[in-house]
């Protein structure tokens, strides 16, 4: 019991020394990554001013240098001189241009601008009073002034310098003033980890890399402060706000929290006035970093205290357990390798196993695609015979006509009715060209369907699905009824395959009514939106549900001859176009619907 209680004791103890050091560790730690952080701060504070104050500089001297130009000097001792005017216009804008400035431009001393490098812009100064800007009555009173604002014309923030004009007697006559946007080293403060922004002697923000800091104040905004700020319209009509600003310290180190992307940020933070510009310049660095650094670094100090302890119980403990744990590890390596060798005997006769049912189904599928080939094949003559006996039938008919034609021609001949004969050899001519179109029709039944898909117009084409089906109606005494609007657009088909499948449902149709009162067949197309749709509708007896959801299966006929396999070839050809088939009861009889793909007008047109 005693050497236990010793054993608590010396427990607590060591939790309590390793609490201790680890909160001193903490502070440490905070302390020093936090002044890191300063350090960093404290170093792009002085690039961002070194920056600015370099870049207000190469424009400093410019009015002065522009106001001693005898052009400049003439103008404001004839400011209604329009020459002068319109020659120290496009002196400005070349100026401007060269030096790379927003804006420069002359007034009079009542304020009124008279020359301007924007006065072909629709927000030209021309015309345009400053007198109640710092720069204007500074300079007027014969110093070199410089002011930042908001334009109140242009509605873009500027610095501005400015300088005195004096006429050909030496006497001020008017000011010259140059504006430069701030845009340029704004945009450069983005996109770095630190957050930088500049107020005025009031502590509204006037630069940020922050827009949603603009024209914010992180000072209240008394009643003097708003006062001041409007009696020089220095932001114009901009809404000035009170930002959400607290300041702290943490470790000795300053801290700003402040708003940014929805959140508060705990910032390091550091500020710079710069005199010359009248400006404060701030540079934050988000806290959460050199915390997150000290934390790890905390946690290190606390892992390492912790290994060390843990280190001094495993050497105390490891002599006992080594042993047991070479005997355990020899026993878990024996049944891992009996294991490894029964899962790898078991895979071996799976895979062989597999590897022959594999080797089985491929030689079956290939029988089955070979024998699957070959009815497809036989289907396909029988339906060329079918439709070459059809077609055989048509050419008897125009051959027979044109032997009677070209024997009343000889008769006219003889006769020297040479006006009729000649009429005889056109009717011979024309049925010659029948003869020709019907052996075109089998040979595009014959041909292989492997066109691409083009813009097919359905009237042309069902002119030579009548001419084909024309026998098979004939022996049904069947009647083709053909509901096309004249406005029909093309559809994105092949002609031979498309044909293939209206002649196919055509003959199903005059097979389902022959022998029947009503021997009528509807063909109608109409176009919704992207889409034909194709019907086809007999009068018969109808399909059985029973049967109607077999109906496209290939060898599933309900005929006494044939393969049964026209409506699964017209099936799998729709849907090659993209498009779809299918069966419905019409009450009577049965309709069959072929949705097609509508060319579109450039498809159309080309």
């Amino acid at each position: 019991m005693r050497i236990t209680s010793r054993r608590i004791l010396a427990i607590a103890l060591g939790g309590l020394l390793l609490v201790l050091a680890v909160g001193h560790a903490e502070r440490q730690a905070r302390a020093s990554y936090l002044a890191k952080a300063k350090a960093r701060t404290e170093t792009a504070l002085g690039l961002t001013t070194n920056a600015l104050a370099a870049y207000l500089a190469r424009y400093e001297v410019t009015p002065q240098l522009l106001a001693d130009f005898e052009a400049v000097r003439l103008l404001v001792t004839f400011p209604a001189d329009p020459v002068r005017r319109a020659a120290i216009n496009r002196l400005l804008e070349d100026r401007n241009s060269v030096i790379g400035s927003s804006d420069i431009y002359i007034m009079q001393m009542n304020g009124e601008t008279i020359a301007a490098s924007n006065h072909a812009r629709p927000d030209s100064f021309i015309g345009q009073t400053f007198s109640y800007r710092p720069y204007f009555f500074d300079a007027a009173a014969g110093k070199a002034a410089r002011f930042y604002a908001l334009g109140t014309t242009s509605g873009v923030r500027g610095y501005y310098f400015s300088a005195p004009v004096r006429d050909l007697a030496g006497r001020i006559a008017g000011v010259i003033a140059v504006k430069v946007g701030v845009d340029a080293p704004e945009a450069a403060w983005r996109g770095s980890e630190f957050r930088i922004f500049v107020t005025d002697p009031e502590g509204i923000v006037f630069l940020s890399s922050e827009p949603e800091w603009l024209y914010g104040s992180i000072q209240p905004l008394t009643t003097e402060r708003l006062a001041r700020t409007a009696a020089s319209r220095r932001y114009s009509d901009a809404a000035l706000r009170e930002l959400s600003v607290s300041t702290s310290t943490s470790a000795g180190v300053p801290l700003m929290r402040m708003i940014a992307n929805g959140a508060a940020h705990d910032h390091v933070a550091t500020a710079q006035v710069m005199p010359s510009a009248g400006w404060t310049v701030h540079v934050l660095l988000d806290s959460a970093g050199a915390l997150t650094e000290a934390r790890i670094a905390t946690a290190g100090v606390a892992l390492a205290l912790c290994l060390i302890g843990a280190a001094g119980l495993v050497v105390v403990q490891r002599r006992a357990r080594v042993a047991e744990r070479l005997a355990f590890a020899a026993q878990a390596k024996a049944d891992l390798e009996r294991r490894v060798a029964e899962r790898t005997a078991d895979l071996a006769r799976v895979n062989a196993h597999l590897e022959q049912e594999v080797a089985e189904r491929k030689a079956t599928e290939a029988e089955l695609r070979a024998a699957q080939a070959n009815l497809v094949r036989v289907g396909k003559l029988a339906a060329l015979g079918q439709m070459s006996a059809a077609l055989s039938h048509e050419i008897n008919q125009p051959l027979a006509a044109a032997r009677n034609y070209a024997d009343s021609a000889a008769i006219l001949l003889d006769r020297g009715d040479l006006a009729r004969a000649r009429e005889n050899i056109g009717l011979i001519l024309s049925l010659i060209d029948r003869i020709g179109a019907i052996g075109r029709h089998l040979r595009n039944a014959a041909r292989k369907p492997n066109q691409r898909l083009s813009p097919i117009a359905l009237p042309a084409l069902l002119e030579e699905t009548q001419v084909i089906v024309a026998g098979r109606l004939a022996a049904a005494d069947a009647v083709l009824e053909l509901d096309l609007p004249p406005d029909l657009p093309p559809v994105m088909a092949g002609a031979t395959r498309l044909q293939q499948v209206l002649v196919n449902l055509v003959t199903n149709a005059a097979d389902a009514i022959e022998g029947l009162t009503d021997r009528r067949i509807t063909l109608s197309a109409r176009a919704s939106g992207d889409r034909v749709t194709i019907r086809v509708r007999d009068r018969g007896p109808g399909v059985a549900p029973a049967i109607a959801e077999r109906i496209f299966d290939p060898f599933f006929t309900t005929k006494g001859v044939g393969l049964g396999l026209g409506l699964s070839i017209s099936y799998n050809i729709v849907k090659d176009f993209g498009g779809e088939i299918t069966l419905r009861a019409a009450d009577p009889g049965a309709e069959f619907t072929v949705t097609l793909p509508a060319a579109l007008p450039a498809e159309a047109a080309a």
